[in-house]
């Protein structure tokens, strides 16, 4: 029996209770915290500590805004801020600024994305500085554990006062207005509330600014970039290491000995796994069984090449980076979403309330900017090494396209490589960096803004596009091992891999359609995490 379904689209049981625990609000969250909430379906509990503070903030400001002018309180809001509103309007005031914002356009956000988004509002709101009463992180947690997702639109958002417009819509839906995602259809956010029997917040004295002030749009989005982008390195570096297995590689170039002198984390890391994953295999040489015999030193030419390409050679040096950057915006991201990025800042214990910053988003827009700009570079990897395999005049072991059938009749994955191709371009394309586009609006008020969602959805573009290109490439180097007769040859890890791969994409040897079967493999690697990093 089933009442809900989980932010992928697959249902979940109907019994919330049943399902395992995260808690918020004792330790921030981490990226397998997110992968358990986002994927597995796992439901979030609110530490008693944390809830505490959320009173207690809420508490001292109602007492600390008496007969004071504090900004989103008793003034306008922005270019506004110059009006003091009346008591009698306050609350008004509150619900104002969630209706005027909702201007959202474009597509909707994608349900985990938006899971995401109101996971990271509801961390920060745990911190205890937003002023807020508990009857939001309440029902902000049911909405989240019963997978009620507000609709939520890409364009709007640019990141400075927050993810305004983007924030404005997840407001509407808490007080029971507008759209939501509900048992996999668009339905009024009254009729889901009544069918799940939960009542819309009632705005007590800031909740309309508290949740809109936030980089949770970006932070959320930015998440999951992050869960997509672990996936496709491990999909890379399992993919680099099964062809350096079956064109029988010098296991040289991802030695520790080599590698150990440049002192880069994430090359040694990368090193350090594609000899992991080789362990088992007959395939890679070494250099001095090979070369290093008596019989090679008398001859003028060798037949075979003396070092690799270097789409082959160079795994480590390439993907390093990659790694590197991979890890440097998980750490910032999952900062930003354990940060306090309200304005003003409510700080009960010091009995004191700052005005300031903290919802400009420029941490989380450059990281995505960086991460976009990484994986353009793991596709561009992906892709060379697919031209290396059907380039038959490069590999010298394969026959044209990796044609298992009849030359000049057939022709094998020729055809695939035009989109691998292209996808590239896009995402080469697509690396304008956002973080340094600002354009001044609100008045000029908002004179320098990150464009943080923006950056966060075009980074989310283009881990999709290296996703179909690494679906490509796993077809082309399921097809060579086929061709070769390497299978039985390869080390247990990546002879797993190549199960995976054929179970939903077959030697090609007559022509046919291939787009079904990519699409089947690109799903595979958009799920499969192969657990390597």
């Amino acid at each position: 029996m089933y009442n809900g379904y989980s932010s992928n689209g697959a249902p979940v049981p109907a019994s919330v209770s049943e399902r395992p625990a995260v808690l918020l609000g004792e330790t921030p969250l981490t990226l397998q915290d997110f992968q358990a909430i986002l994927t597995d379906h796992a439901r979030i509990e609110l530490a008693d500590s944390a809830l505490q503070r959320v009173e207690s903030s809420y508490r001292f400001l109602r007492k600390f805004a008496t007969g004071k002018l504090i900004y989103g309180v008793n003034t306008g809001f922005g270019p506004m801020a110059q009006y003091k509103i009346a008591d009698a309007d306050l609350n008004d005031l509150q619900y104002n600024l969630i209706r005027s914002h909702c201007t959202g356009l474009g597509n909707l956000l994608p349900p985990q994305e938006t899971k995401a988004l109101m996971l990271s509002r509801l961390c920060n709101f745990m911190r205890g500085y937003s002023g807020i009463h508990t009857d939001l992180v309440y029902l902000l947690r049911e909405l989240i554990n019963r997978d009620v997702l507000p609709c939520v639109y890409e364009h709007g958002g640019v990141g400075a006062s927050g993810d305004l417009v983007q924030l404005a819509h997840l407001a509407l839906a808490l007080i029971g207005e507008g759209e939501v995602l509900y048992k996999g259809r668009i339905e009024l956010a009254a009729d889901a509330f009544r069918q799940e029997g939960l009542r819309p917040l009632t705005i007590h004295f800031r909740e309309g600014l508290a949740l809109l002030n936030g980089t949770s749009a970006m932070s959320g989005i930015g998440v999951v970039n992050l869960l997509e982008a672990r996936k496709l390195l491990n999909w890379s570096v399992a993919l680099s290491a099964t062809i350096n297995q079956l064109v029988e590689a010098y296991d040289d170039s991802i030695s520790h000995e080599l590698n150990s002198v440049k002192p880069h984390e994430g090359q040694a890391a990368i090193a350090g796994l594609l000899r992991e994953l080789n362990q088992g295999s007959s395939l890679v040489r070494s250099r001095e069984q090979v070369l290093y015999r008596e019989e090679n030193l008398g001859a003028d030419y060798l037949k075979d090449k003396v070092q690799e390409y270097y789409s082959v050679r160079c795994v480590p040096q390439i993907l390093g980076p990659v790694l590197d950057t991979f890890r440097q915006a998980e750490k910032v991201v999952l900062n930003e979403v354990a940060s306090v990025n309200d304005n003003p800042v409510i700080d009960f214990e010091n009995e004191n309330v700052y005005h300031g910053g903290n919802f400009h988003g420029d941490y989380v827009s450059l990281e995505m900017d960086k991460l976009k700009v990484a994986f353009t570079k793991l596709a561009m990897l992906g892709e060379r090494q697919l031209n290396y395999l059907l380039n038959d005049k490069l590999n010298q072991k394969l026959p044209p396209f990796i044609n298992a059938g009849k030359l000049g009749l057939n022709f094998g994955l020729q055809g695939m490589q035009f989109t691998a191709t292209s996808t590239v371009a896009e995402c080469q394309s697509l690396c304008t960096p956002v973080y340094v586009h600002s354009i001044p609006n609100n008045n000029d008020n908002q004179d320098i803004v990150s464009m943080g969602t923006n950056a966060a959805v075009m980074a989310r573009k283009v881990l999709h596009n290296a996703a179909e290109v690494l679906a490509i490439h796993a077809v082309a180097v399921m097809q060579a091992i086929d061709c070769l007769g390497h299978a039985e040859r390869l080390s247990p890890r990546c002879y797993g891999l190549y199960q995976k791969v054929r179970s939903v994409f077959p030697q090609v040897v007559a022509d046919q359609p291939h787009f079904f079967n990519l699409r089947k493999v690109t799903a595979l690697i958009k799920s499969e995490d192969l657990g390597l990093l």
